[in-house]
């Protein structure tokens, strides 16, 4: 049988088969354990294995560690990429960091320049949100995104990151997504991202 993507809707038991020429935008909750790659030479779980359902391919868009958890866009649209990786699209990443604990001279450092990679990296807004006994908890806002940058802040600052989590990239808030699902981004937000 023929048929033309461009005009025909195709089904495979009653479920639609997207358009290989259409533009997907996707956003997991990522979980700790999954890397962030379409696939693994270790044999590893990835983030690509969690939205593969999706009935496309698609890419992650930027990255988190292994040991980190939250929101993961991934498209097949390449400007919506560039959008949001190149360095002067200036995106805001947007974390709640559990930390082992944050006195007044850590929270001044994470607060102040600091560089990375031989480069002074754009001041990141941090917020002692909670003091507990044996841990402290953070909400860090950055721009770069360099590899590892918030564990990497952390450790200049003395203190060793517990659990990293993303909760919003530009525009884009992880809400109540569970952890390990996936949805489509809304007309809205993939708007919101290319019109910056």
């Amino acid at each position: 049988m023929k048929a033309d993507p461009d005009v025909d809707e195709i089904t495979v038991d009653g479920v639609p088969i997207p358009n290989a020429n259409a533009k997907v935008y996707l956003m997991l909750n990522k979980p700790q354990g999954y890397v962030t790659t379409l696939s693994d030479e270790k044999g590893r779980a990835t983030a690509a294995d969690l939205v593969k359902d999706c009935g496309t391919r698609v890419w992650p868009v930027g990255r988190l560690d292994m040991y980190s958890e939250g929101l993961l866009l991934f498209t097949n649209d390449g400007v919506f990429t560039q959008k949001l990786e190149h360095p002067s699209g200036d995106a805001e990443k947007e974390y709640l960091v559990r930390v082992n604990q944050c006195d007044a001279r850590a929270l001044r450092i994470l607060q102040g320049t600091i560089t990375l990679d031989g480069q002074p990296l754009a001041p990141a807004q941090v917020v002692l949100l909670r003091q507990e006994e044996g841990s402290a908890l953070l909400r860090i806002t950055i721009h770069e995104g360099k590899n590892r940058q918030i564990r990497r802040m952390c450790e200049l600052a003395g203190i060793r990151v517990l659990r990293l989590k993303r909760i919003r990239e530009h525009a884009l808030e992880l809400s109540d997504l569970k952890s390990g699902t996936w949805r489509y981004l809304t007309p809205q937000e993939i708007q919101s991202v290319l019109s910056e």
